[in-house]
């Protein structure tokens, strides 16, 4: 048996009201069609009464007086509704014409009843108001179940209008975005989060969707904005990359207004994780390649170079012993000095790529992270100093501690000093910070250099990518790759002409 739907019952008049009751709570008879149980009723004399009856226990249906002692029935339906959202009015009345009837309608009743009604056609009635009722409910419910979903699913749920401008944004669009949900709301969607060159793709790829074509996804960088954060800071981020699948709604279903009927959906997918580690999976396999190539050629190429080497030396002391004028004799120990650095040169990279193409294990021992920042900073002091460089240290006393290879570690400062001392040749401040917090240790090297172009942040950790004159390309993808077999993570974040920094977070003990 389902249970009782209540109505309330709002009129003066006592005997009609008990007569109400009786109709209303009289069980069904056999011959009733399959009529519902019974219904539950409250009663109300005046509209103040009912509006506080409405506000405490709720009422599916409200049957109402047009004349009430102290306010119209057509009066009291809104803040019947206020009261109670999904409630239906049934308007009773003894006399009405039929503009009585139509004003009643517009103003948000179910149904306008004549006082010389029979039983049934009143038990109708509520039976057809509280069918609508259960049907906004279950509306209700549904949107809010949909709401839940969109809010809280993992990929990046969007609605555009016809003129492409935020009708929908949910919260993990926000988190990407750096945007709070309402304010993206009426914002144009490709000039603010799509950056140029990938603006025009998107665009025809929304014009397809809303001309109900089958669009194939799209993929496209996706801005962060950093609401609310500091505008002036020296770094920008690398856009996140999305893909989105498309539809649209101009065809207008059941239930959807003129707005929603032109709205065009998309579900976007973050895939800057996936294609780092694609790109990062094909440099190692590159790099496997190049071992094998590298093993092979390493002692071939060594042993020129340590001879040439050796001869280098014989001959610049065989040059001290001619009898020269000292300026053709300057000028001869220049030009040996000369060839010794470009042959050292060569040794190094040659080291480098070595170090790159066949690493070693490493050690997992405790390692102090701001002992080891502290002897780097030691180390390249001198050179600091004669670049006109200011060394700010901010280390936190505790917890800095990480399980890895002091020397490896040690290799990873030292090329992040190195690299941002070289980017300040005339001067500016260099500041390294390690922190500890939610089980990592984070290390951020700081300079107010020349910055990096935002176009190369992408290849920035290439092997042999390089934007220093004489540069081998290859220290940040050494940093890259020590970092990774310590179950690190690194970034970068740079602005030309502001200065980079770059971060390196590792497990913490």
């Amino acid at each position: 048996m389902k249970s009782p739907r209540l109505v309330l019952i709002v009129d003066d008049n006592e005997e009609l009201v008990a007569a109400l009751h009786a109709v209303l709570t009289r069980p069904a008879g056999p011959g009733a069609g399959g009529s519902a149980a019974p219904f539950e009723t409250v009663t109300a004399s005046r509209g103040a009464e009912a509006l506080a009856v409405a506000r405490t226990r709720g009422v599916d249906v409200a049957i109402v007086d047009v004349k009430l002692p102290d306010t119209s029935g057509v009066d009291l339906i809104a803040p019947l509704k206020e009261a109670c959202p999904f409630c239906e009015v049934v308007l009773i009345t003894g006399s009405a014409s039929m503009d009585a009837a139509l004003a009643a309608l517009r103003s948000g009743a179910f149904a306008f009843v004549l006082k010389s009604f029979r039983p049934e056609e009143l038990i109708s009635t509520v039976e057809q108001a509280l069918t609508k009722v259960t049907l906004k409910r279950e509306r209700e419910e549904l949107e809010r179940r949909y709401r839940a979903v969109v809010q809280l699913t993992d990929v990046l749920a969007i609605a555009l209008d016809s003129e492409n401008a935020v009708a929908l944004f949910n919260r993990r669009a926000a988190q990407l975005s750096g945007m709070d949900a309402e304010k993206a709301i009426g914002l144009p969607f490709l000039e603010t989060w799509i950056p140029e060159a990938d603006r025009a793709a998107l665009r025809d790829a929304i014009l397809e969707a809303r001309s109900g074509a089958r669009v194939r996804d799209v993929e496209a960088a996706f801005l962060t904005l950093a609401d609310g954060a500091d505008q002036s800071a020296s770094v920008t981020p690398t856009p996140s990359r999305v893909r989105w699948h498309l539809s649209s709604a101009s065809h207008a279903q059941a239930g959807q207004t003129a707005g929603e009927a032109g709205l065009v959906y998309g579900i976007g997918i973050d895939v800057t994780e996936r294609l780092l580690l694609e790109k990062r999976a094909a440099d190692a396999e590159a790099l496997s390649a190049m071992g094998t190539l590298a093993l092979n050629l390493a002692h071939e190429i060594r042993n020129p170079l340590n001879a040439a080497v050796l001869q280098l030396h014989l001959l610049d002391k065989d040059v001290g012993k001619l009898s020269l004028e000292p300026e053709v004799r300057t000028t001869l120990h220049r030009r040996t000095r000369i060839v010794g650095d470009e042959i050292g040169r060569l040794n190094r990279l040659l080291t480098e790529f070595l170090e790159l193409a066949r690493p070693r294990g490493i050690a997992r021992e405790p390692v102090h992270v701001g002992n080891l920042v502290d002897d780097v900073l030691d180390l390249e002091r001198a050179t600091a100093d004669g670049a006109g460089v200011h060394i700010e240290r901010e280390i936190a006393p505790d917890g800095c501690v990480a399980m890895g290879d002091r020397e490896k570690l040690k290799q990873v400062l030292l090329n992040l000093v190195v690299n941002a001392l070289e980017a300040m040749r005339t001067g500016g401040t260099l500041t390294v910070r390690v922190v500890a917090e939610a089980g990592w240790v984070t290390v951020s090297v700081i300079d107010t250099g020349v910055g990096i172009e935002p176009g190369l942040l992408g290849a920035i950790f290439d092997p042999f990518f390089t934007t220093k004159e004489g540069g081998t390309g290859l220290g940040l993808s050494i940093v890259r790759q020590i970092v990774d077999r310590h179950d690190g993570r690194v970034r970068i974040e740079s602005e030309r002409g502001r200065g980079t920094r770059v971060v390196v977070e590792l497990p913490a003990r």
